[in-house]
């Protein structure tokens, strides 16, 4: 059983609740209703970021909310086309100032390399920004600083020079995608990975083998998915707009069983036909 109030510990300490409501792909002109809706739901945790296009109103529906700043957890990432130091400071106002925040719970590098460039090496660009994002979090006004789509040679070059090392690694992750490269080394270094597109962007939804177990639940292949994400001990950021969704992935009121957990781990990729990430796997 999953609450939305439940939460797993970063490294340093800080508190962040087990499930994200993601936003991704959501319009701005529809982003500041659904984060109301899904605070009001009772999410307490929300992730955007500055390339998305809707922080301001994803702050907007924050406020609207009227949600004690301290009881929410906001996340917010830096463009994977920034790999300049300087740069990546000015991008951190920028967000801070869209959000309309004073401070954010969790910053992440959204990238190792630009996103028309895929796969390419930034090494050394992104040990500078590393130092950018160090430089953020001494100053307060971040709780905690990640990356994310970084595999396990992004993960080692910012360990080689890090002095705060990566919390969080947030990739792509869902039933058959699970990234175990890449998670075994995260959780190894005592860095938390997080799931986005745990639906597989909607992939997975009429995946037969899946909807078979999630019947097993009297649940939805969604509010199973989602389930099977925390149970590996990942956080998903599962994505929704219209209300009875944003609500219906909030009820994770069950749990699955050792054995049906084994089967969905050794399942071959839910959603074939969906983007992947070339890098990882």
């Amino acid at each position: 059983m999953t609450k939305l109030t439940d939460t797993f510990e970063i490294y340093n300490g800080v508190k962040i609740p087990k499930v994200a409501f993601g936003t991704w792909q959501i319009p701005a002109r529809n982003a500041r209703q659904a984060v109301r809706t899904a605070i009001d739901t009772g999410y307490r945790h929300i992730d955007t970021a500055l390339v998305y296009g809707n922080e301001k109103e994803v702050g907007q529906g924050i406020k609207d909310s009227g949600v004690k700043r301290e009881d929410l957890f906001v996340t917010s990432k830096l463009p994977a086309e920034t790999k300049n130091y300087d740069k990546a400071l000015e991008d951190f106002e920028t967000t801070m100032d869209n959000l309309d925040l004073d401070y954010l719970d969790l910053y992440l590098v959204h990238a190792p390399w630009p996103w028309g460039q895929i796969g390419t090496s930034y090494d050394k660009q992104n040990q500078d920004i590393w130092r950018a994002m160090e430089k953020i979090y001494d100053s307060g006004r971040v709780k905690a600083i990640g990356v994310s789509n970084f595999d396990v040679h992004d993960l080692k070059n910012i360990l080689e020079v890090a002095s705060v090392k990566p919390m969080v690694n947030q990739v792509q992750y869902y039933i058959g995608f699970t990234e175990p490269k890449i998670t075994k080394f995260a959780q190894a270094n005592d860095i938390l990975v997080e799931a986005y597109s745990p639906l597989a962007t909607g992939g997975l939804i009429n995946n037969q083998d899946v909807l078979k177990i999630a019947k097993k639940y009297n649940v939805s292949v969604p509010q199973l998915a989602i389930q099977f994400v925390v149970q590996n001990g990942v956080l998903p950021l599962p994505k929704a707009v219209h209300k009875e969704h944003i609500e219906a992935n909030a009820k994770l009121d069950f749990e699955i069983s050792a054995e049906d957990m084994e089967t969905l781990n050794n399942m071959p990729d839910t959603a074939p036909s969906h983007f992947h990430n070339p890098t990882q796997g």
